[in-house]
């Protein structure tokens, strides 16, 4: 039996694959400095309940008889946990070293690229996959809301025997060049942490090694020069006919939206035109395999979308708290653009997330906020959440307030999160919706239950 460990084991990529090689029979024990920390409670506890051995960060998880230990890429050799296996000689390997050699090991994989919404088109896949009886493998970044109730942490979809593995592909640090994808998808791309230019070169050789063919966004300007790079392309689109597949009359809802394809209306049970786009997305995957595309879209009827995408916390004296990933200029420009078909005030908390990211695409994000912002919107903005590392800090909140306001935004700098919290309790009233965006921080759904909490 093989004997591994996690280092950042509650982090969502690592205890996603710290579940798999669980179910696959390995030796799996883990740390993270957040339960260190008393934070993510619930994480602890599903992981233990699985089986998997939880130790303090302080190299007590690595043994020497430990055959790998997995890290994420932020993970520093000075933390404990490292610091031991290397000096028991003991082999560390990145958690996009496991993801690729499970995805590469499958016999039908299917990453899915892209800078927004690959993590709503990895369940939504998922979801449709283990709807039909295909028993696929998947993992993911989110948490998918169908199995909120199944043993374990939802961000992964477990069948033995899988020929069907579904991955999420990280382009942010170059992992994607190691999958060897069935199929391949490109849902779009944005800046985010790398340069345009940059992005198109590591999605073409994506699509190159697709051996089946590759799923292209018809409309997206920078994905498109990729239809070339594959003998087998199905496009997909939501506002052009010409599309392998194109879904058209697109309606927002009061507890979703419609879409048309060919002649007949589907329901989502999400908001958002982009949440169209990600369904064209899935179905042209779902052509590429040779699946009854009506069926598709049944099953994604069904489906109820992932945690903290646009997710409803709760309404209390008709105020609604709603808590969301958004983090770079397309995924709020996303989110905000579906806010916005519905009535009422917004009060916005973006936290940034990363020094670096802010100083490439901070004030892309603070024009995606100018676009949809009305006059009565405020736009809430705490210090950039820090998660370690050697940094260079030469950026702060305060000057992304200070250009959003140059744009006519009502935004406000806060030293702290309680201060904004406090704020926006004593200021709303009915008919306001809360929304609460930023990335990488697992206790943002925990403020999020305290605002409503307080309402």
């Amino acid at each position: 039996m093989k004997k591994v460990s996690f280092c950042g084991i509650s982090g969502s990529g690592m205890s996603a694959l710290a579940q798999v090689l669980k179910t696959k029979g390995y030796d799996v024990s883990g740390s993270d400095r957040s339960f260190d920390q008393g934070k993510d409670a619930q994480n602890k506890k599903v992981l233990e309940e699985l089986g998997i051995k939880i130790f303090e960060q302080n190299g007590d998880a690595i043994c020497p008889d430990t055959d790998f230990l997995y890290v994420s890429t932020a993970v520093e050799d000075t933390i404990p946990d490292v610091k031991k296996a290397l000096d028991l000689g003991i082999t560390i390997k990145k958690r996009s070293d496991l993801l690729s050699e499970i995805f590469n090991a499958a016999k039908y994989g299917i990453a899915i690229g892209g800078t927004s919404g690959k993590t709503t088109v990895t369940a939504m896949l998922g979801f449709v996959l283990d709807e039909l009886k295909l028993n696929p493998t998947m993992i993911n970044g989110g948490l998918l809301k169908n199995y909120a109730s199944a043993k374990g942490i939802p961000n992964v979809i477990l069948n033995q025997n899988s020929k069907f593995c579904v991955i999420e592909a990280d382009e942010s640090d170059g992992s994607i060049e190691k999958y060897i994808p069935y199929i391949g998808v490109v849902n779009n791309i944005t800046i985010d942490h790398k340069p345009i230019e940059e992005l198109q070169n590591l999605f073409a050789n994506f699509v190159q090694k697709a051996s089946k063919g590759a799923v292209i966004n018809f409309d997206c300007i920078n994905s498109m020069p990729l239809t070339t790079k594959n003998k087998n392309i199905v496009t997909f689109s939501i506002k052009n006919s010409d599309a392998d597949i194109y879904l058209s009359n697109i309606k927002p809802l009061a507890d979703g939206i419609s879409y048309q394809l060919d002649n007949k209306q589907y329901k989502l049970q999400l908001t958002g035109t982009f949440n169209v786009a990600n369904a064209a997305c899935v179905l042209s995957v779902c052509k590429l395999l040779g699946l009854d595309l009506h069926q598709v879209a049944s099953c994604l009827e069904k489906f109820l979308g992932t945690k903290r995408r646009l997710d409803i916390i709760g309404t209390k004296n008709n105020i609604t708290v709603i808590d969301d990933f958004a983090h770079n200029p397309d995924k709020v420009a996303a989110s905000m653009s579906a806010l916005r078909d519905y009535d009422g005030r917004l009060l916005l908390m973006f936290q940034p997330h990363g020094f670096s990211p802010m100083r490439m695409m901070g004030k892309a994000i603070m024009e995606s906020f100018a676009k949809f912002m009305q006059k009565d919107d405020i736009l809430f903005i705490p210090e950039i959440f820090y998660a370690g590392g050697s940094v260079k800090k030469d950026i702060s909140s305060n000057d992304l307030v200070n250009y959003a306001k140059s744009l006519n935004v009502n935004a406000n700098f806060y030293q702290s999160r309680n201060e904004i919290k406090a704020q926006i309790v004593k200021i709303t009233k009915p008919y306001d919706r809360i929304v609460i965006m930023g990335a990488r921080d697992n206790s943002l759904p925990d403020f999020c239950a305290d605002i409503l909490k307080e309402l």
